[in-house]
């Protein structure tokens, strides 16, 4: 079997680039998950780590100074960005629960969390990203680079993705009022 894809270590660039090339990142993985000839229980680890690393650093550090730095990125965008990142979490935690890899339940989980990802990395790039690639300058946006780099790196080397952390993170959007119960009910 396949080897899943190397998750990269970068440690500085502009942050927009940063982001936009885990984007990438996750439509490969998202793209093995689907491929019976991978080693799929290794692959949704890694992309779990990787789903979650990226998240959690770019609410904590990326979202905020683009906030403040773009007229275009209002409190609605991050809001949203927040949002969508739960709704992703918790779609990755349905992955992450299922016993085996080689089930329908397994295939319609993987293409759920697809579609999800799908959707917000496309919001994200023309609502955010875009227009703080014309609006931050240059420098901030290389120091928020080696920052967030930095803290996603250290957060995969934490295995952020293990289902007990993401499950906890799931719970957390609950309690925060960002998921609720009707949307998982839906499943």
């Amino acid at each position: 079997m396949n080897q899943p894809t190397d998750l990269g270590r970068p440690t500085s660039g502009d942050v927009i680039d940063l982001i936009t090339d885990d984007h990438r990142l996750f439509e490969r993985l998202l793209a093995q998950l689907r491929d019976t000839t991978m080693d799929l229980d290794a692959v949704r680890k890694a992309f779990a780590d990787v789903l979650i690393a990226h998240g959690e650093a770019e609410e904590e550090l990326v979202y905020p100074v683009l906030n403040r730095k773009s007229t275009e990125v209002d409190e609605h965008d991050i809001e949203h960005g927040h949002e969508e990142h739960a709704e992703g979490n918790q779609a990755l935690l349905a992955v992450l629960e299922l016993e085996g890899t080689d089930s329908e339940a397994f295939a319609d989980a993987v293409e759920k969390l697809s579609n999800l990802v799908a959707h917000h990395i496309a919001e994200e790039e023309i609502t955010i990203l875009s227009p703080a690639r014309q609006e931050v300058e240059q420098q901030v946006r290389a120091d928020l680079g080696e920052k967030w780099a930095a803290r996603r790196n250290a957060l995969i080397d934490a295995h952020c993705g293990a289902a007990d952390n993401v499950r906890r993170i799931v719970a957390e959007a609950r309690r925060e009022g960002v998921l609720d119960d009707e949307e998982e009910d839906e499943d």
